[in-house]
């Protein structure tokens, strides 16, 4: 049997993209809806630092090796924000039209050319008695003046990237934002490194 690897979220929507960029892997992937619930408190102040923190405390609740993100969206007018605070930024139990409309709401005013973002993603891989690794992965895009989509999470619906003819991450099928999204290239680099240590331990 395949061994597990766990990816620390119960969010479902992000579990399913994970999974889609991982794609073939030499493990069984699985989100912690499949052990006991337990809780992190996201007390970092990097995206690194968070991403530590939760695969770190993954690997001792389940005892597999352990992927964990977080990715934050920043503004480059907004010096920034919302960054590390992007899933809580219009406050404790915000949604994600919460923090959109917040979003949009702040930045108003701004004309086109001081809309620039980009998303930033950092993975890290923690595994039982071993250092953990981190990759990352960013994606530059603008802020839109209104929502535009429906599909994807999160920030997806204002966020239009570089290169996508200007529509959203929630305007393009997950195949299509994975050519582009910071996930998927910082996972993807989590992908390969899980795919050196494979060859190395057949011995190929």
């Amino acid at each position: 049997m395949k061994p597990l690897l766990i990816i620390a979220t119960h969010n479902r929507h992000k579990l399913a993209e994970i999974r889609r960029i991982l794609g073939r892997t030499p493990f069984r992937v699985v989100g912690l809806d499949a052990f006991p619930s337990y809780s992190v408190r996201e007390t970092g102040r990097t995206l690194e630092e968070n991403a530590l923190l939760k695969a770190r405390k993954g690997v001792r609740m389940t005892g597999h090796l352990c992927l964990s993100d977080d990715s934050g969206l920043e503004v480059k007018a907004l010096r920034g924000a919302p960054g590390v605070l992007s899933a809580r930024y219009a406050g404790p139990g915000c949604s994600y039209d919460d923090n959109n409309r917040k979003l949009l709401r702040v930045m108003r005013a701004l004309p086109a050319s001081r809309r620039d973002a980009r998303f930033r993603c950092v993975v890290a891989l923690a595994a039982p008695h071993k250092t953990a690794r981190l990759f990352e992965g960013r994606t530059p895009g603008r802020i839109t003046t209104e929502p535009r989509g429906s599909r994807g999470f999160g920030y997806d619906p204002v966020f239009a990237p570089r290169g996508a003819g200007g529509r959203t991450f929630a305007e393009m099928s997950l195949g299509e934002k994975n050519l582009l999204s910071h996930r998927a290239r910082a996972f993807g680099r989590a992908a390969r490194f899980l795919e050196s240590i494979d060859k190395r331990k057949r011995g190929r």
